[in-house]
């Protein structure tokens, strides 16, 4: 094998593990706080900053202005997002997190960090030195990858 070939088999084989952990984690808290994965997408989407109104969250998900209007209505009603008047489109309304959706979202994120948390505990000094320097290059690598 190559050491490109290496790299990415390894990479593969990292990949995998995590995001089979990472979405056990995640599956066990949607079901702890009775979400779906829609409902969680939009809240995840708002935490990260992305603007929207239901018509753009709809698109985003791939559903109809309907079932996004829904979903939303849903969240409305858990406390978990807001409806506000666009201030250049009196028709339109923006979303927005409540604070109980921002300390939901910042909840499950926790929720999937804990696993590495666990996991760096059993890495030596040297060993978490080594990744930290080694994840470094692979981020700033797919950063310029992305540009």
């Amino acid at each position: 094998m190559s050491p490109p070939e290496e790299l990415t088999h390894a990479l593969r084989l990292w990949f995998e593990i995590f995001f089979h952990r990472s979405m056990c984690d995640f599956k066990h808290f949607m079901s702890e706080t009775g979400l779906s994965f829609p409902l969680f997408s939009i809240l995840m989407r708002l935490y990260h900053g992305e603007p929207g109104g239901i018509s753009e969250m709809g698109d985003k998900l791939g559903v109809t202005r309907a079932a996004a209007s829904q979903a939303v209505e849903r969240l409305v009603q858990l406390g978990l997002v807001t409806r506000q008047e666009d201030t250049s489109d009196r028709r339109m309304r923006r979303l927005a997190l409540t604070p109980a959706g921002r300390a939901l979202v910042e909840q499950a994120i926790d929720a999937r960090c804990r696993w590495l948390e666990s996991l760096a505990e059993r890495l030596t000094p040297e060993q978490r030195a080594l990744i930290v320097s080694a994840l470094t290059l692979l981020t700033e690598a797919a950063r310029a990858v992305e540009e």
